[in-house]
Order: structure tokens, then sequence, then C-alpha cells
């Protein structure tokens, strides 16, 4: 009893700080423009898949939702969206709804054509990035049923079209009748960032089921489940993809070479949901956090030279108090989310991880992994002796239990400084309760899981988690983290997958774009109403070409792989250049700090690579506000648009 009113206390003073602290926060839901006709074609439901997947179609249409949020245009604004829609199984291309008049576009859907495309296809993310060096924004997109596909951003468009792209295959796969040949593979996650340090973006792939048809209903019976609810690795798995080189113009290009060594085997083949980098030891190169479901997770330091890419493993290490699942690396959760962020404002990466924490369910733990390194260079050698210096806290800092989490991100949404953490949440909405039934498949004996027909029926009407809600942590005075999304309008009933965010007015608050599983995608603009002073650097590297500023052309190049430190008298905080990362949510290249009442200048200190991979550092003082910044072996600030 004494117990039962201990949590039930503290649940209540928890919920009177989130009421509190949820006044410095506000969000407005806008209409996203879709292309002319679109709401009117069908909306579907569920997927097409195998036959052998036919009593589980729902638990295998339950992923696809993206978002991403970035400067398409090339004007300075992150005002442009990428959308994948599984109601139409369409990669629309649109505006934010905050975006300026002379950004505005009649929205469209991209077309992979002539490349070969098909039924049995559907796309599962679009990742914005400069893969040829031309500062233009290209897009990378990603299937079930087929290797993914650039849309690369031709030189002399003047304005966002379909033919502002020629589409490219990033795996080489010839067709000499028109249909495609390639590895049927079947892609939850991409990450994009400069692996080896040779100044180009290079990409990993993590794919979920194996090689095999599974939206084809006339496939083979070449379809399989996970071998294992805990230590599964009979999975798709990693592809890391190394920039070999590119081209620019009006036929744009840029081509990959596959690195298969780069990550050990035993860490490579699981069902991959995830994938998140950060620069780690300020080495300049960054180190990979993969979620994959129904087992562990991989940790992998990079040990990268430029033209060679190759990682190692490190894990945590147990003591007689910590449960094995919250050892880095050796945990048998779900992992579906991973976001890097200076949680606790000490100038160090910390990362969150979503996994399935449904009450009475699957009622694991959410992952908070503080970093405990005294410094790079203490990171830098425990992680070459294989060891991951990071302890789990999500329970102490309130965000162990949300409910089937997918997408996390970490941000500062009200300039105070402090970070708030931000959970897509749901999986099948229905009306049948099916969680006795997968219950009672978790007690299955792992040799039976990986056939299909041994799983619970999970078709059109069944419900699991179906009403889980977008979860919206703030740090609370007592320093914990409270779950606000009801006081902010955040928290509609439908499954969630991917969340997006940027400065799409520049006005230094970030906004918000969330995918919803077989449901609209949405935008929120932020409404902060007493926001503190901020911190937006916008980072560069030059592109070489006389164009820049016209057309779709940006500035230059985003600086993959910089990262940036900024102290005030209240401390150091830590953020990057994120190049892509997370589980279909993938934010603006916008560097983004809260500076609470710091209105001064504060000291920024910027560590990044040119683009020939030289690396270099330098330490700044600047006033709080946006600036653009071009990286060379200096830095030069232009002016911002």
């Amino acid at each position: 009893m004494a117990t039962s009113l201990f949590f039930a206390v503290r649940s209540q003073a928890a919920l009177a700080d989130g009421d509190e602290i949820a006044t410095q926060y506000g969000f407005q839901e806008m209409p996203i423009a879709m292309p002319p006709g679109y709401d009117t074609q069908p909306m579907n439901s569920v997927r097409v898949v195998n036959p052998s997947y036919a009593k589980i179609r729902s638990w295998v249409s339950s992923v696809g939702a993206s978002v991403a949020i970035n400067d398409l245009t090339g004007h300075g604004l992150a005002d442009g969206m990428c959308i994948v829609d599984t109601r139409t199984d369409q990669v629309v291309v649109t505006y934010t709804p905050t975006a300026r008049q002379a950004d505005r576009f009649t929205p469209f859907v991209l077309d992979g054509a002539p490349l070969p495309m098909d039924r049995t296809m559907a796309p599962t993310g679009c990742t914005p990035g400069d893969f040829n060096g031309d500062g233009r924004t290209d897009l990378l997109v990603t299937y079930w049923g087929r290797t993914p596909v650039l849309f690369m951003a031709k030189a002399g468009a003047t304005e966002l079209s379909p033919s502002s792209y020629v589409p490219r295959e990033v795996v080489p796969s010839q067709s000499l009748d028109g249909k495609y040949h390639g590895p049927r593979w079947n892609t939850d996650a991409a990450y994009v960032g400069d692996l080896d340090g040779s100044g180009h973006p290079s990409i990993v792939i993590g794919n979920y089921f194996p090689d095999s048809d599974v939206l084809d209903p006339g496939g083979l019976n070449n379809v399989q489940m996970n071998n294992s609810l805990s230590s599964a690795k009979n999975a798709g798995g990693d592809h890391v993809l190394r920039w070999a080189k590119s081209t620019t113009g009006t036929e744009p290009d840029a081509m990959f070479v596959e690195e298969r060594d780069a990550i050990p085997f035993d860490a490579s083949t699981g069902w991959t949901l995830a994938i998140a980098g950060a620069d780690l030891t300020g080495e300049g190169l960054p180190s990979l956090y993969i979620a994959n479901d129904f087992g562990h997770a991989h940790l992998l330091y990079n040990r990268s030279t430029p033209g060679h890419i190759k990682f190692s493993e490190a894990t945590g290490q147990r003591d007689a108090t910590t449960p094995k699942s919250f050892v880095l690396g050796k945990g048998s959760f779900k992992g579906m989310g991973v976001d890097f962020a200076d949680v606790d404002h000490n100038g160090s990466f910390d990362m969150m991880v979503s996994n399935i924490t449904e009450a009475w369910g699957l009622e694991e733990s959410n992952f908070l992994w503080i970093n405990r390194a005294k410094d790079d260079a203490d990171m830098k050698r425990q992680l070459q002796d294989d060891v991951a210096p990071f302890t789990q806290e999500a329970r102490e800092n309130g965000v162990a239990w949300t409910g089937w989490g997918w997408d996390a991100k970490m941000a500062d949404f009200n300039n105070s400084g402090n970070l708030s953490i931000l959970q897509a949440d749901g999986f099948v909405k229905g009306d049948i309760d099916r969680w006795p039934w997968l219950q009672e498949m978790a007690m299955t004996n792992d040799d039976l899981l990986s056939n299909p027909m041994m799983w619970p029926n999970v078709q059109p009407g069944d419900d699991l988690a179906g009403d889980d809600e977008l979860a919206f942590y703030a740090r609370t005075k007592g320093g914990t983290f409270a779950n606000i999304s009801k006081q902010l309008g955040l928290a509609v009933p439908t499954p969630t997958r991917a969340i997006a965010m940027g400065d799409t007015t520049g006005s230094g608050l970030l906004d918000l774009a969330i995918a919803r599983q077989w449901g609209p995608p949405a935008f929120y603009a932020n409404k902060a109403p007493n926001p503190g002073h901020y911190l937006d650097l916008n980072l560069y590297r030059p592109t070489g070409e006389s164009d820049a500023g016209k057309g779709l052309t940006n500035i230059g190049a985003p600086a993959y792989g910089a990262t940036v430190k900024v102290t005030t008298p209240k401390g150091t905080q830590i953020s990057q250049l994120d190049g892509g990362s997370g589980h279909g949510g993938f934010r603006s290249f916008n560097v983004h700090f809260g500076l609470a009442d710091q209105a001064g200048p504060a000291s920024v200190m910027l560590c990044w690579r040119d683009a020939t991979g030289g690396m270099h550092e330098k330490t700044l003082e600047m006033k709080p506000g946006t600036h653009s910044l071009v990286l060379t072996s200096d830095v030069q600030e232009v002016p911002s648009r």
C-alpha cells in the first residue's frame, strides 16, 4: 500500500509539473498543401502482401510513413517538405504551411520513371541531402521491394517541379526488359554522413525483412519472420555505401561502392528500424547506433580512413545491479528509433532510444543512454577498447514508458536551453484487442517464430496499441521530464511513425511535422509564448560553382559531420549538422541552440572537415540569432537569406 501511494503521489507531482511547464510551449496545427486532386484518389489502409503474410498483413503494413523538413529551394529557409504517405504509397514534395510566398510551388509526386518501378514496391523514407556537392538539395528515397533511388536536383532548374529532378539508382542494376532485377531490399532506416572523412556523404541503409517478395501478391514463398523475439539475426541487415564519385549539371549523378565488411558481420544482420550517428570522440568521424527490432542494438565506433569505411562494435559494461537489457548492445528489447543529443547539457552526446513500452502489453523500457566518458579522449580510449561508456537512465529521467515507440527526436522548442524529447507512438489501429494473442506468441518457442503461419492474426480490424499518442517530454523544474502532449494538443490517438523539425520561418523557433501510419501527415507551427534567445547556424562547404544563389542552388553544400559546442555562463551544449538519422523522420540541416536569457555573445567552437576531408577547429564569439557560415580551412560568415 505504501508503495502504491508513493507512485500515485509521484505521478500527481509529475502531472502538476507538466501542467506548469506546458505553459511555456505552444503549437498550432496548420493544413499541408498536397498535389492537385491528391485527396480525391483512393486511400488505402492496408497493403497487398505476399500470400504467406496474409494473416498478418496489418502487421506487415505497419511501417513506411516518413517526413522530412529542409531547404529544398535553396533560398535559405528550411520550409520545404518531403512526405511518404502510406495511404497512397507516394512520395510528395511540398512546402511547409509557414513557407514564405517566394518558396511556394505546386506540390507534386516524385516519379522514379524511367527506372523500373512496379506494384511490388512501396516507398518508406525520403532523406534530403546534397550527394554531388553542387549546393542543390537532392532526395534519397528508400523502398520495400527494391534498392534506393536518388532524385538528383538539376542545374538550371528555376523552381521545384517533377522535371527538376532526375532519378538515379544508388545500387547499380541493369534492366534489358524494363523490369526490375536488382535486390529486393526492404528498407526501414537510412543514415547519411561523411563516414570516411573524405568530405563527401556516404549512406547506411538498414533493412528489415530479408531480401524477399514481401509486397508481391504473386511472389515466391521466400518470406519469413524473425527467428527470435530477443536476439533475431536473420533479417535484411545493414549496408554501407561509400561515396565514390559524382557529376553535376543538367544530368547529375552520384555513385557509391558497397563496403561489405564495414560493419562486423554479427552486428549487420538484425531487423533494423533506425540508425543515427554522431562524432563521439572529436575525430570528425560519426559513430553509429543501429536500433534493431527483436534484439540487440549496436554502437559502432568509426575507425574509417578516406576511401575505406570500417566500424568496430563497443558494448556497455554490467555490474551487479544492472539488468542485462540495460547493458548497451546486450539488450533484448525492440529498438524502434534513436537520436543523439546533449540531454544533460554538459557538452557530450547522449542517446534516446524508443522501444515497446506498452502498459499491460510488452512493458519493456525506453533507453536514455547518458554519456559517462570524462572527455573526448576518454571516450576514444574506451571505444577503441570496445567499451561503450553509457548508462541507461530513462526511468530516473521520467521517459522510460511511453507506449509502442517509433521515431525519437530531441530539440529545444522554447529556446530555454533545455531539450525536449519527442516520440512517435502506436502500432495497428482497429477495434479488436489482440494483446492476449501477442502475449501468447511471446511465450512461443523461438524455433517457430520465423514461420509467418505461427503468428497470431493481425488483420484489418485488429488493434495493437492503436490509440497511442505522440509524446512530448519537457524538462520540469524538478529536473525530470513530463509528457505534456495532451496539454499542447499533440495527443492525437492515431499511430505516428516519424518526426521532422526545422526553423521554417527564420524566427529561431523549431516547427514540427509528423508522419502518421494510414493517416494524413500533420504540421505544427511553433507558437511558444515567451521563447528565449537562440543561436541558429547554417553550415556550408563551398561548391565552386559560379551560379551559387540562383535557381535551386544554395550558398553551399551542407557541412556533413560538423559539430558545434556553445558555451555560456550556464554551461556548454553540443549539437551537430544531422545529415539524416532516425526512423523515417529527418530534421533540417540547421544547428540550433536555445540560449535562454543569454543576450550577449556566446563562445562557439566549430569542428569540421573541408571539401577534401581536412580537419579543422575554430572558436568564435557569436551574438544570438541566425548565422550562415562557409567552412573551408577557415570560417567565413556570409549574409543569411
